[in-house]
């Protein structure tokens, strides 16, 4: 049985269990395994860094970002405007009408997808919509808006304006703090190797 099935298998055990703790929401709003199935598999469940920088920036009132790590990795670092609900503490009743909004999207970031994942799948069962997940987390967060790392000068045109628009959030969001290595002229294939931020990386 392949690590995925495993994973699935788990997070549906999980959900089952969630079920006992959301007390409010009625049983026909829950979805029927297989529909669940094909949106876990959907991509369009995700937004990348760029996108929530993009959003932040622009202050969207329709985006709300949800921490799930714990008190202690959020108080050590977070997204600007996120709001820290624990994954252990997420299908508690005092926080549904927190992530149950209507015309708001709501994002569950942790360090990296799995957990992120399992949120969104518990209340997703619910029925619950407009829930997301950010794509790979605090830590690509970082490797992406906090510390870019710059195209090679062979890269083509989009990846120097997408290197643009990191650099410029990495200032937003006070990433330029650390440094941020400027983008090299495109004339020849040089390897440029990223500088990993210790303090970012974390499973799951």
């Amino acid at each position: 049985m392949s690590k995925r099935y495993i994973f699935l298998a788990f997070v549906l055990l999980a959900s089952a269990f969630g079920l006992t703790r959301l007390q409010d929401k009625p049983d026909s709003n829950q979805i029927p395994a297989n529909e669940l199935l094909l949106e876990i598999n959907d991509p369009a469940k995700y937004q990348s860094t760029h996108q929530i920088a993009k959003r932040l920036i622009e202050r969207d009132p329709s985006l709300f970002l949800i921490d799930i790590r714990t008190a202690e990795q959020f108080e050590e670092y977070n997204i600007p405007g996120s709001f820290n609900i624990p994954l252990e503490e997420i299908m508690a009743p005092e926080w549904i009408d927190y992530v149950d909004q209507d015309a708001i999207d709501v994002v569950f970031y942790s360090n990296a997808d799995v957990y992120a994942d399992q949120a969104w799948m518990l209340y997703t069962q619910q029925g619950v919509q407009n829930l997301y997940v950010m794509k790979g987390g605090v830590n690509e967060w970082f490797n992406t808006i906090i510390q870019p790392t710059p195209p090679l000068e062979t890269a083509p045109t989009e990846a120097f304006d997408l290197y643009a628009f990191e650099r410029a959030a990495c200032i937003y969001f006070g990433g330029a703090s650390a440094g941020v290595a400027s983008a090299p002229a495109p004339k020849k294939a040089v390897t440029v190797r990223k500088k990993e931020k210790k303090a970012a990386e974390g499973g799951c």
